[in-house]
């Protein structure tokens, strides 16, 4: 009496989106001794690997990419004739290289990276307006910044500390634009196009005209 075979104890499928008889069916085509018949296995088994995928038929590459599959799925262990190149293990194998990663610990990380990344910018500007107007908006934002992580106000004095440690001394907000924005006004949420929060007014309104109703 043949017994239940449970896919856990089955070889594991190295693409499984197309089913196990996919993979029987290759590894009978690597089997195969004859080149002609082993040929005309391959086609056949491309055409079905095509049907189980009918949303790609217009895809560009899409018999480029099943066959790619079928090398893959034969562990590119098998002799065909394929029209496209066939790909190369190593290359599948291959790992991507390392993303860098910020190794940077800021000090003041409330104020985050971006904030280092205007300071830096704003010390290589030549000397003039736009750097002047540059600086007292960094500083602006640093102060926006700052009340986020603290929602008490904020000395302007400790700001400008903050900018002269992060920019080296380099950077100073010139005293003609002191004091820097209130900090009522750096936190306060200025809706676009309606959106945004509400007045309960209206609701009001509503729950008025309901309670009236007779």
């Amino acid at each position: 009496m043949e017994t239940l075979q449970y896919n856990t104890k089955r070889k594991q499928l190295i693409i499984p989106e197309y089913g196990r008889h996919i993979h029987l069916m290759i590894e009978q085509a690597i089997a195969e001794p004859n080149s002609d018949e082993r040929n005309k296995k391959a086609k056949a088994i491309i055409g079905v690997m095509g049907n189980l995928n009918p949303h790609l038929r217009d895809v560009p590459d899409f018999q480029h990419k099943l066959w790619d599959q079928f090398f893959i799925m034969a562990n590119f262990d098998i002799d065909v004739d394929c029209p496209y190149e066939k790909p190369e293990k190593e290359v599948l194998d291959a790992k991507p290289d390392k993303l860098p990663y910020p190794q940077n610990h800021p000090k003041y990380r409330f104020y985050g990276n971006n904030i280092k990344k205007m300071i830096d910018v704003a010390t290589n500007w030549e000397e003039g307006e736009m750097k002047k107007e540059l600086i007292y908006v960094i500083a602006n934002h640093m102060k926006k910044c700052f009340l986020k992580w603290n929602k008490d106000s904020v000395d302007d004095a400790v700001i400008m500390g903050h900018l002269d440690e992060l920019s080296n001394g380099k950077l100073k907000v010139a005293a003609s634009q002191l004091p820097l924005s209130e900090s009522s006004d750096l936190l306060k949420f200025k809706t676009k196009n309606g959106n945004g929060p509400k007045s309960n007014n209206s609701n009001k309104y509503r729950r008025n005209n309901k309670r009236k109703r007779y």
